[in-house]
């Protein structure tokens, strides 16, 4: 396989395997399988790559100062882990990065932090796609407020026989909306009052409606015609 130059871009997203290598693997030659010219895991300025050149054991790493690889575990024969390390001194190492091969496939294995950040925007990612979704459902009338209308429903109310529905005149979300309007436009421009002065009309004197109370009293009071006499009795004849 050709080497391909994979530095500065981020290797948890790639992966790289021989599959000539693969029926052969065994710990004893994993790390040659690992050191591949074409593998872009691998870092040629590393102490496994002198000790290559100078055809020495790995037992010599123990003794040289810098980045190394070695076999931090293996289940044969599918399974096996290789570490990147910091070496200071014969007791003292800095991991720096994990490789598992799976099959015959090499992963760079995700630090801590790349794991958080990718969980946490996996659950983002998906709390906004259900809020997205539920916007999606969602209504709004003037005459009605919110509500939500689903597909289904839909498909309901389509196989429900049409009911004519009398209309109100207004809803509760009208009423309450208007007096809230009304209320505020009430604070913002408060009503003024103006005295208004009406002229009252002199009475007329009392002596006048004594007069047009009497004269009505005199037409009333006429002389009423002459009854007439009783009539005379008569003496009886015996």
């Amino acid at each position: 396989m050709t080497a391909v130059d994979f530095r500065g871009n981020n290797l948890l997203g790639i992966s790289w395997v021989d599959s000539g290598w693969v029926p052969i693997l065994n710990p004893g030659n994993v790390l040659d399988y690992f050191s591949e010219r074409s593998n872009p895991f691998y870092d040629r300025t590393c102490n496994n790559e002198v000790v290559k050149m100078q055809r020495l054991t790995l037992e010599h790493l123990n003794q040289m100062v810098g980045v190394e690889y070695i076999l931090l575990h293996a289940q044969e024969p599918i399974l096996y882990i290789i570490r990147k390390q910091q070496r200071q001194s014969s007791t003292q190492v800095i991991p720096l990065a994990d490789y598992y091969i799976i099959a015959g496939v090499v992963y760079q294995a995700p630090d801590l932090g790349t794991v958080i950040s990718s969980r946490v925007l996996s659950a983002v990612h998906g709390i906004q796609s259900a809020f997205d979704e539920a916007m999606s459902y969602c209504r709004y009338h003037p005459s009605k407020g919110y509500w939500w209308h689903f597909k289904d429903q839909e498909e309901r109310e389509k196989a429900k026989p049409k009911s004519k529905k009398k209309e109100e005149p207004s809803s509760l979300f009208q009423r309450q909306r208007v007096d809230t309007l009304l209320l505020d436009l009430r604070s913002k421009f408060p009503p003024t009052f103006y005295q208004v002065h009406v002229k009252k009309e002199p009475e007329p004197p009392t002596e006048t409606i004594k007069q047009e109370e009497r004269e009505p009293g005199t037409k009333a009071s006429a002389p009423a015609p002459p009854s007439k006499p009783p009539p005379e009795k008569r003496a009886r004849l015996q």
